[in-house]
C-alpha cells in the first residue's frame, strides 16, 4: 500500500525506540528545528526498560565527546569512571596486552557509565524539550510505506495514533520489528554463549584498569567502578550461565577467581547477577526506502570489546549530521533517497571494520587449535610492544578506521550541529 500524492507528513523524522541509541538521535536532532516523533514501548524509570537497566556501558573518548557537544556529559560525568589503563590477558598462556592512556597522551582511555545514569541524562533532556513529540509507552502497529512518506500506526495503552513521516529510524534493537516491516533482513551467528553480568568488590583497588582475560570457557571482563567496586561481563556457555545463576555468592565468586586470578586479591562481595544471551546481529542493509538502521536494529555485538553503544552513538552522529546538511535545501526531506545513500557509504567502513573486529576477537580466543592459541599470544605481545598497532585500536574506537582514512562525525570532533 502505498501513498498516492505528495502529502506534506506530520513529521520529518519518526524515531522508534527510545533506548540509549534512539535517545541519543532525538538529542542531536533537537536544534535543527524539525518536527520529530518518538516512539518507545517501555516507559521511562520501568525495572522493563532494558536499554537503562544496571549495565555498565563503556564509552569511548570520541563518544564521551559526542555526548559532551550534545550537553549530556554533564548529567553523566559525576557517575562516570575513567579507564586509565586496559589489560589483555590469555588465561594459562603467556600472551598478554596493555594500553595505557597515558602513553597514548590521554586523560583516559574511555569511562564506564552506568546505564540508568545515561538513560536519566538523555531523558531528562528530551522531557524539557517541546521540539520532540514523545509517544510513549507505546508500539508501531503497522507500517505503511510510500513514495513520499511513511505512515505509522501506533498503538498506546490509552489510544491508537496514526501519522505520517517523512524518514522512520529503527532503533528498536537487535530484534527489530520496523527492520523487518521494510523488508530488511538480518544475519544473526549465535555464539552459544550467556554473559553473567553483576557488580565485584575485590580485595585490592582497581587504580582505573579495565581488564579483559580470555578463559577456555570464554572471555572474562572487569570494568572499574566508583568506591573500588568493578562490573563483571562473565561469558559463559547456555548450560554454565544456567547453573551460574543458582550457585550461591561464594560458589560464583570462587569460579571468578578461579578464571580471573589474584591481581585484585580476593573478591569478597558479589550484587545481583543477570543473565544476557550473545550473538552477532547484522542487517544486510543500514537503510531502505524512508528507513534508516541505527544501533542495534543494524549491528548487536559481542561486548568482548565494549564497542557496541560506541558505533551506535557513531550511527546517530554521522545521520544526524547528514540531516543537519540537508535540512536548508528548499525541498528538504529527510528520507530522501540521496540522503540514505550518504548514510550508507559513510557507515560502511566502521561498521565493517568493528564486526570483523569484534566477531574475529570471539572466534579467534574460543579456538582450541594449539596453534592458534600460539598466534594469539604472538599477536597479543606484539600488540603490547608496537605502539602503532595500540594507536590503530584508539583510532578505531573513534570511529576513523584502523588507517584514520574515515570521515569522523563533526558531534564526535566537538562541533554541535545547526
Amino acid at each position: 500500500m502505498t501513498h498516492g500524492q505528495n502529502i506534506a507528513p506530520a513529521y520529518d523524522i519518526a524515531i522508534v525506540g527510545g533506548g540509549m541509541v534512539g535517545a541519543s538521535l532525538a538529542v542531536a536532532l533537537q536544534p535543527l528545528g524539525l518536527k520529530i516523533a518518538l516512539v518507545e514501548a517501555v516507559a521511562f524509570g520501568s525495572a522493563a526498560q532494558p536499554s537503562f537497566d544496571e549495565r555498565t556501558t563503556a564509552i569511548s573518548n570520541g563518544s564521551r565527546r559526542i555526548l559532551e557537544t550534545l550537553g549530556v556529559w554533564p548529567g553523566v560525568s559525576q557517575s562516570a569512571t575513567p579507564i586509565r589503563k586496559i589489560h589483555v590477558s590469555d588465561q594459562g598462556r603467556f600472551g598478554f596486552a596493555r594500553i595505557d592512556a597515558a602513553e597514548q597522551g590521554l586523560a583516559a582511555m574511555g569511562y564506564v557509565v552506568p546505564n540508568r545514569a545515561l538513560g536519566a541524562a538523555l531523558w531528562s533532556r528530551l522531557q524539557s524539550s517541546s521540539a520532540i513529540r514523545i509517544i510513549c509507552p507505546a508500539q508501531v502497529a503497522r507500517v505503511t510505506a510510500g513514495a513520499h512518506a511513511v505512515t505509522l500506526e501506533v498503538s498506546a495503552p490509552d489510544a491508537e495514533t496514526r501519522f505520517d513521516t517523512r524518514l522512520v529510524v529503527a532503533a528498536d534493537g537487535a530484534s527489530s520489528a520496523v527492520r523487518a516491516a521494510f523488508g530488511v533482513d538480518a544475519q544473526s551467528r549465535d555464539y552459544e554463549q550467556t554473559a553473567v553480568i553483576t557488580t565485584v568488590l575485590p580485595q585490592k583497588f582497581h587504580d582505573g584498569v579495565a581488564y579483559e582475560r580470555f578463559t577456555a570457557g570464554g572471555p572474562l571482563a572487569l570494568l572499574p567502578l566508583d568506591g573500588g567496586r568493578c562490573t563483571l561481563v562473565l561469558t559463559l556457555s547456555k548450560d554454565q550461565a544456567q547453573a551460574a545463576m543458582e550457585w550461591s555468592d561464594a560458589g560464583f565468586l570462587a569460579e571468578v577467581q578461579r578464571r580471573f586470578g589474584f591481581r585484585l586479591g580476593r573478591f569478597l562481595k558479589v550484587g545481583r547477577r543477570m543473565p544476557y544471551p550473545l550473538s552477532l546481529t547484522r542487517a544486510t542493509r543500514t537503510s531502505a526506502e524512508r528507513c534508516v538502521i541505527v544501533g542495534n536494529a543494524a549491528q548487536g555485538l559481542h561486548p568482548v570489546a565494549g564497542m557496541g553503544f560506541n558505533l551506535g552513538l557513531r550511527d546517530v552522529a554521522s545521520l544526524a549530521e547528514l540531516i543537519a546538511e540537508h535540512r536548508h535545501e528548499k525541498t528538504f526531506d529527510a528520507g530522501c533517497a540521496a540522503l540514505l545513500a550518504q548514510y550508507d557509504a559513510w557507515r560502511a567502513s566502521d561498521r565493517g571494520g568493528v564486526i570483523a573486529f569484534t566477531d574475529g576477537l570471539v572466534r579467534t580466543f574460543a579456538s582450541p587449535l594449539g596453534l592458534v592459541k600460539g598466534l594469539r599470544d604472538l599477536g597479543l605481545l606484539a600488540f603490547d610492544l608496537l605502539p602503532p598497532a595500540k594507536a590503530a585500536l584508539s583510532r578505531l574506537s573513534t570511529g576513523a578506521g584502523a588507517g584514520g582514512r574515515t570521515r569522523i562525525p563533526k558531534l564526535a570532533r566537538g562541533v554541535a550541529l545547526r
